[in-house]
């Protein structure tokens, strides 16, 4: 009964989120602001496009669905494909590579290690969103994933940031002080600069919220508004939330990646997210088909994407929790709420690399349905529910294609027109002039990559770019070019082939028509453009023989010998003197 009872409420609620189509959302007139606005910053960690329930997704996001329907949802806002570049162009408005945050040190190959725009801190001299509104009279918060960086000089303290909280890691555990990859020895959170360490009871999103309302209510009493940067470690691996979420999507993805992708695609066209034209790829042969999995891999593999809803709902949840506290002390009104994700689902299957199941187990790992999720559990939604999830678009994190770099984008609060969805071409590198241009600092935005979408999220503006206008991104050899309809991209091995192609988004948003043979005119005058935008902002050329997933296990393998090398060295000497032994006893009982 129970379950059935969840099934229908999770049907009502994916009900409520297909009723609010941009067609349907209610107009409302935007409020004015009393004064300078406040400013609630919100980054998902690996949300897909469609994973918040106001887009079409299956998990219960009724906290972001309601602030949607008080504001602006875009339909074509891009990020980067990378964590880290995705939060350097994120807060300054600069594009990764003048930032120092070319790509991550986890994939680094030696021969970029050091150099201009790969250095993998904010390089001197880079000013973020958060120390040009601490300068304006802002007090200004974080909490949540930094990985901008590690210790003196290269923390949130640094940066702008008058109280922060946070891990400085790609990722960690959500239930304790634990690494999440051979990469890292230990899972480092710091406050105001200084190393520190988690409560007993601990879980990511909660914890996260107590601090900012921490923050914010410690000020109470100043006239001085506030800049709150809330980057949660939801969704990214290990997956983990509590059971009570979890429990609410048991039978949700039980039909499979298949279905689920051939579903979010058909909800996408009925909520006017993308044109009837649009079709989306099938998976690629090398993913497996969910028929051809075993009952109990069937059975894992449901209850993993069953835990990433539910850790996306317990997400919103707490969100929920700032958004009544600020409510209840009549700081909502005048506060603007910015929420997107960083980049596209995240498609890496961790025990498929050599050693790593070893790895779980000696940090207390393990895999199992019945406490997956839970603490000491590992979860992860691999490629072929990351293909689903990133539906329509084609491929995930870490690619250039659709499904990495097009994510849910929201604006919503006073002076913005309520109730409203755009299709104007937004970017990650947008959010901080944006950011700057609503507190009334316009003038800072000059030398920024990106610019302000006021006129677009006021309603005064259809579009912020005009046609002519490019827009480029790379990381790591995975590439794309923006101009007007047209995009250009290019995706490396092991999921693309290096080669450039050309896609129409306005009626092929899937990329499954390369125009690259049909239209050369446009695709060598945006490989000229894609030129300019590359030595203009630094990109390196990749070592020939690179594959970002072999560098991953090539620096985790690093990172462990400098971790444990002098353990590793005994054990070495240690099985010599044993072989050494042993050959000189045989050799002694040989007859002479």
């Amino acid at each position: 009964m129970r379950a059935r009872t969840s099934g229908i409420l999770a049907g009502l609620c994916l009900l409520g989120s297909l009723m609010a189509t941009p067609a349907l959302l209610a107009q409302q007139e935007p409020a004015e602001p009393a004064g300078r606005p406040n400013f609630v910053l919100v980054l998902v960690d690996d949300a897909a496009y469609m994973d918040f329930g106001i887009y079409g997704g299956e998990a219960r996001t009724p906290v972001i669905d309601r602030l949607a329907r008080r504001g602006v949802m875009f339909s074509n806002y891009h990020s980067s494909p990378l964590c880290a570049p995705s939060r350097a162009m994120l807060l300054t408005g600069l594009d990764n590579h003048r930032t120092g945050l070319a790509t991550i040190p986890e994939v680094l190959p030696p021969e970029h290690r050091g150099q201009p725009g790969y250095g993998m801190d904010l390089e001197p001299g880079v000013v973020t969103v958060a120390d040009r509104l601490q300068a304006a009279g802002y007090r200004t918060y974080m909490t949540g994933k930094w990985h901008l960086g590690h210790g003196e000089g290269a923390l949130p303290d640094a940066h702008g940031f008058d109280r922060s909280f946070v891990l400085d890691a790609s990722g960690a555990d959500n239930w304790d002080e634990t690494p999440y990859m051979p990469y890292y020895r230990t899972a480092d959170w710091f406050e105001d600069g200084q190393r520190t360490h988690l409560p007993d009871e601990f879980y990511s999103s909660e914890f996260l919220v107590d601090r900012m309302i921490d923050y914010i209510d410690t000020d109470a009493g100043s006239d001085d508004p506030f800049f709150a940067y809330l980057a949660f470690q939801a969704i990214h691996i290990p997956v983990q939330a509590p059971r009570e979420f979890t429990d609410n999507y048991a039978r949700t993805y039980q039909a499979g990646w298949e279905t689920l992708r051939q579903a979010r695609t058909l909800r996408a066209i009925n909520l006017g997210l993308i044109p009837e034209s649009t079709e989306a790829m099938p998976l690629p042969d090398t993913m497996r088909a969910w028929s051809d999995l075993s009952a109990a891999d069937r059975e894992l593999y449901a209850r993993s994407m069953a835990v990433n809803a539910g850790m996306l709902e317990a997400m919103d949840h707490h969100l929920g929790r700032l958004v009544e506290h600020l409510e209840a002390t009549g700081q909502f009104d005048n506060t603007i709420f910015i929420v997107t994700s960083d980049n596209g689902p995240e498609p890496s299957n961790p025990v498929a690399e050599l050693g790593f199941t070893t790895w779980m187990n000696l940090h207390g790992y393990s895999r199992e349905v019945q406490n997956l999720g839970e603490r000491g559990s590992y979860a992860f939604i691999g490629p072929e529910w990351a293909m689903a999830a990133a539906a329509p678009f084609n491929l995930f994190k870490f690619y250039a294609s659709e499904g990495g770099l097009r994510v849910p984008f929201l604006v919503a609060g006073p002076g913005i027109e309520a109730g409203r969805s755009s299709g104007a071409a937004g970017y990650v590198t947008d959010v901080t002039p944006t950011i700057l241009d609503l507190a009334g600092l316009s003038h800072a935005t000059e030398e920024l990559t990106g610019r302000s979408l006021r006129g677009v999220i006021s309603g005064e503006a259809e579009i912020a770019y005009q046609p002519h206008e490019a827009v480029g991104f790379e990381v790591s050899g995975n590439s794309a070019l923006f101009r007007g309809d047209y995009k250009l991209v290019r995706n490396m091995p092991p999921w693309g082939d290096g080669s450039w192609q050309l896609f129409d988004l306005s009626v092929d948003p899937g990329e499954t028509r390369d125009l690259a043979g049909e239209r050369p005119e446009i695709l060598a005058s945006m490989r000229a453009d894609y030129n300019v935008y590359a030595a203009t902002n630094g990109v390196l050329d990749l070592p020939e023989d690179y594959d970002i997933h072999s560098q991953i296990s090539i620096n985790a393998f690093k990172r462990q010998l400098e971790f444990y090398g002098w353990q590793f060295a005994l054990v070495l000497v240690f099985g010599i003197g044993l072989i050494t032994g042993g050959i000189r006893w045989w050799l002694s009982r040989r007859p002479r």
